[in-house]
């Protein structure tokens, strides 16, 4: 084949897009033919929908079986531009002055063919050149194949990976409404829950005010009653002996004391209502072993002097609590944050809880600086229970708790709140003031 001839034909087994013989040739819808890899290049480079790189028809199929026939041309074209090749100075032997058209398997050099005759090459095996290439093109095809379909598999996945990114935060936004949506509903039935523990609580009260008035009314009769008794036993004793013999006998069962009832007074007492979900939200702060210091001590002495209650309360204790008392109090002392903890009363006739700034102690007492310390008491006197707090001093007029009382230090925002966990209810809550030291967690229980 002459250089013309040979020109037209490799000219006309070229790849438009890489300019060389077509390489795994495919031809396209509209008969255009290209190397596989370049097309692949082409189209993953480009933008859909997909078009030919020559006349820019629109092709709908994704892939393509392989030209045979133009494979095999391509093949012949290369082999032809390669025997043209060999007429070149490097690829003359420079011994032999002939084609190096052999290569050597074991030494991987090309050869002419007294070369390969040498006692050297004698025994190795020796292929023509473009049989040895064709072959390493088509090892090179396969791992380029089994390359672009682990590539597709790998684009496959970003494209689900983009479709699930973006689902998920579609999602993400929806869960956000919903959850400022679940959020605005609970506000919502905890603001009709406080409307109704509010109108039960004035409703409540209303009703033990009644009750304490007409308590004080039944009280204010009776003291008449008894002071006008009174008056008419003192004219009675004024009267001559033989007067007062003649009426004793009728007064006598009148003024029997064992006979009249006294009032009891009224124990005012509101009922515990239980708050929803404030337990739970409180479990997010838990914290525990709180108290990891305990001694046995026959002398406390808690905020100066043990003013458990109000100043003029009636059962006001300002002594120090004698008897066996069991302290413990936590070496670890918080400095900010929120911690929550609970702890068991149920076997104490009385105890103090809660956090103070500094606890002093000796081989048998305890004493504790009333500045700033928060304290709930419990404490029993005669048949009832006392349930006050420090801070200011004031007196609960809520049902004792049963069992366990937690304690939620807000360090942050200056406040301790107690809470009656079997009932799910405020005990009491501090007015907001700022800590300016460390608060240890503290409980006394005093000996039943």
């Amino acid at each position: 084949m002459d250089s013309d001839t040979l020109q037209v034909f490799q000219s006309e087994l070229t790849c438009s897009i890489c300019m060389n013989c077509f390489l795994d040739p495919v031809t396209i819808d509209c008969g255009h033919s290209f190397c596989r890899p370049c097309l692949s290049l082409c189209w993953e480079e480009g933008q859909t929908p997909r078009s030919c790189p020559e006349c820019r028809g629109l092709s709908e199929k994704p892939d393509f079986k392989t030209n045979i026939a133009l494979k095999r041309l391509a093949s012949l074209a290369r082999q032809a531009r390669a025997d043209h090749d060999h007429s070149s100075e490097e690829q003359i032997c420079v011994t032999h002055q002939e084609a190096k058209g052999l290569f050597c398997e074991a030494d991987q050099t090309l050869l002419c063919g007294p070369c390969s005759e040498r006692p050297e090459h004698a025994a190795h095996s020796h292929r023509p050149i473009h049989r040895v290439a064709e072959e390493s093109r088509e090892k090179l095809l396969k791992r380029m194949s089994s390359l672009w379909k682990m590539r597709e598999e790998i684009q496959s996945s970003l494209n689900q990976e983009a479709k699930t990114t973006q689902s998920f935060e579609n999602y993400v936004a929806l869960r956000k409404a919903m959850i400022k949506l679940e959020y605005q509903r609970m506000l919502l039935l905890l603001r009709e829950e406080e409307q109704l523990h509010l109108e039960a609580l004035d409703q409540e009260a209303k009703e033990i005010c009644e009750q304490l008035k007409e308590s004080v009314f039944r009280m204010t009769q009776q003291r008449e009653s008894l002071k006008e008794m009174y008056r008419e036993l003192t004219e009675m004793c004024h009267k001559p002996d033989v007067e007062l013999l003649q009426v004793r006998k009728e007064v006598d069962p009148q003024t029997d004391l064992a006979q009249m009832q006294k009032p009891q007074p009224v124990n005012p007492e509101l009922p515990s209502w239980p708050v929803s979900g404030f337990l739970h939200v409180l479990e997010n702060f838990r914290v525990n072993k709180v108290l990891s210091q305990t001694m046995t001590v026959h002398h406390a002495i808690l905020n100066d002097a043990s003013v458990l209650f109000e100043d003029d309360h009636p059962r006001a204790s300002r002594q120090p609590w004698g008897g066996a008392c069991v302290v413990s109090w936590g070496t670890r002392a918080f400095t900010s944050g929120r911690h929550y903890w609970e702890l068991d009363v149920a076997q104490s006739s009385s105890c103090v809880l809660g956090v103070c700034k500094s606890i002093f102690t000796s081989d048998t007492s305890i004493n504790i600086s009333a500045d700033e310390a928060f304290f709930l008491c419990s404490t029993k006197m005669n048949s009832q229970y006392i349930l006050s707090n420090t801070s200011p001093p004031l007196v609960q007029f809520v049902k004792r708790p049963l069992g366990r009382i937690g304690v939620f230090l807000d360090y942050d925002n200056g406040t301790v709140s107690f809470y009656d966990v079997f009932r799910s209810s405020l005990i009491y809550t501090s007015l907001p003031s700022a800590f300016s030291s460390p608060m240890i967690p503290f409980l006394c229980l005093k000996s039943p």
